[in-house]
């Protein structure tokens, strides 16, 4: 196949939970994002932001199911597990920093230096079971 790609870029990431505020407020507090801008949608949500870029959705699991179904999309029942997606990957540019944030939080990562020069990597959960990795690329260790 060729030409131009189908797309251009990620937009989000839909995360359902069973209490959203809770959950916003955990990618605030642990990640620094911040609470955005958001369309008039059909269920209660927020839009969480990285910079100036919409990065997360943030939504009411009970009520983004019922949308869904009007739509006549199906929703799996139930949270845990992480199903075909394993984490979501965030970048940062200082370890040391991302280290004494989640400390502070009371987080504690999973770390892993990617051998030959690859990422430092931090891994954790937020409170729904979804599995967030902090990616410090090598070139921006500290020493």
């Amino acid at each position: 196949m060729s030409g131009a790609p189908a797309v251009s870029a990620l937009a989000h990431v839909l995360v359902l939970t069973d209490d959203i505020e809770r959950s916003r407020d955990f990618y605030e507090r642990v990640l620094g994002l911040e609470t955005g801008p958001r369309p008039p949608l059909a269920f209660p949500g927020f839009w969480v932001y990285a910079s100036d870029a919409p990065c997360l959705h943030i939504a009411d699991r009970a009520a983004y199911r019922a949308h869904a179904a009007t739509l006549g999309l199906a929703v799996p029942e139930g949270a845990g597990g992480r199903g075909p997606i394993d984490h979501l990957a965030f970048a940062a540019s200082d370890y040391d920093a991302a280290c004494a944030r989640l400390a502070a939080c009371g987080v504690t990562p999973v770390p892993n230096d990617v051998p030959g020069g690859g990422p430092r990597q931090l891994f954790f959960d937020d409170p729904d079971g979804v599995r967030i990795e902090i990616n410090v690329l090598a070139e921006e260790r500290t020493p």
